[in-house]
C-alpha cells in the first residue's frame, strides 16, 4: 500500500494510509489543511529552539539583576551607617559569596524540579498506556479530531502511533500534557550561570570602595557605576525581550536607586 507520510517533523513521522481515491483525497485534504498548520507548527518549534538557546540568557539576566541590586543597596545601606570602607568591602563580598551560592542553588532546584516532574508524568503515562491503553488512544484520537482529521483518519494515525510505546508515550507527553524533554544538565548549567552572573553583577557596585577610603565618596562613585551599568543592562534586556528598551532601561535603573536611597535612608534613621 503506499505511503503518505504527514507531518514528519511535529507529529512524529506518521504514516497514512491511503489505499483508496477516498483516502487519497482525504489524506490530500489534510495535507493541505497541515501545511497550513505546519508553518505554526515550524514556528513552535523555532521558539522552542529559541527558548532553549535563551537559557543562558535568562540565567544571565537573574544573576545580573541580582547582583547588581542587592550588594549595591547593602553598600548604600553601610555607606550612612559606618565609617570606614573596609567593612563595607568585607560585609560585601561576604554578601556577594552568599547571594551566589543562594542564586545557584536555586537555579538549580528549580531545573532539578523540572527534571522530576517531567520524569514522574513520563513514568505515569507509561502507565497509563499499559493499564488503559483504549483510554490514551481515545486522547490520541481527540487530538487528531482537533485538527480537523475526519473519523477514518483519525483511526488510522492513532492505531499507527499506538504500535510503537515509546512513540506514543512521547506523543502524548508533548501534546497532552505540553511537556518537552528538559535538558539533563539543566539544573548545574543554571546553577553555575546564576553563580557566576551574580558574583560579576555583585563586585560593581563594591569596587569603588576598593579605591576609597570614605564611604560616602564610595558610595558616589558606586552609585554612577552601578546606575549606568543598570541602564546599559535594562536596556538590552528590555531589546532581547521586545520591550521598549529605554523604558525598560530608566525601569531597571530606577528600581536600582530607589533599593539604595531606601537602604541609606533606613541606615541614617537609625543613625539618628
Amino acid at each position: 500500500l503506499p505511503l503518505v507520510v504527514v507531518g514528519n517533523a511535529n507529529l512524529s513521522g506518521l504514516p497514512l494510509l491511503a489505499s483508496s481515491p477516498t483516502a487519497k483525497k482525504e489524506s490530500i485534504r489534510f495535507i493541505k489543511q497541515e501545511t497550513k498548520m505546519d508553518t505554526h507548527l515550524h514556528h513552535d518549534h523555532h521558539i522552542e529552539s529559541h527558548l532553549k538557546s535563551s537559557d543562558l540568557l535568562r540565567d544571565v539576566v537573574i544573576g545580573m539583576s541580582d547582583g547588581l541590586t542587592v550588594p549595591f543597596a547593602l553598600a548604600a545601606g553601610l555607606s550612612g551607617a559606618v565609617n570606614s570602607t573596609s567593612i563595607i568591602v568585607i560585609a560585601g563580598i561576604a554578601e556577594v559569596c552568599a547571594g551566589s551560592i543562594a542564586m545557584g542553588l536555586g537555579g538549580y532546584l528549580s531545573g532539578k524540579t523540572e527534571q522530576d516532574h517531567y520524569a514522574n508524568e513520563l513514568k505515569r503515562e507509561y502507565d497509563e498506556v499499559e493499564r488503559v491503553p483504549e483510554r490514551e488512544k481515545l486522547e490520541v484520537k481527540e487530538f487528531f479530531a482537533n485538527i480537523g482529521l475526519s473519523e477514518d483518519m483519525q483511526h488510522k494515525a492513532t492505531e499507527e502511533i499506538s504500535k510503537d510505546k515509546k512513540q506514543w508515550v512521547d506523543f502524548m507527553m508533548k501534546y497532552e500534557l505540553g511537556l518537552d524533554k528538559p535538558d539533563p544538565r539543566r539544573a548545574h548549567k543554571s546553577a553555575l550561570n546564576i553563580g557566576l552572573s551574580y558574583v560579576v553583577g555583585g563586585l560593581v557596585p563594591l569596587s569603588p570602595y576598593f579605591f576609597t577610603d570614605s564611604p560616602i565618596e564610595g558610595l558616589k562613585y558606586s552609585s554612577l557605576v552601578t546606575l549606568i551599568c543598570l541602564f546599559v543592562f535594562g536596556y538590552f534586556k528590555s531589546k532581547i525581550t521586545g520591550v521598549n528598551p529605554w523604558l525598560g532601561a530608566l525601569r531597571v535603573m530606577l528600581i536600582g536607586a530607589a533599593a539604595a536611597g531606601a537602604a541609606f535612608g533606613v541606615a541614617k534613621l537609625f543613625e539618628a
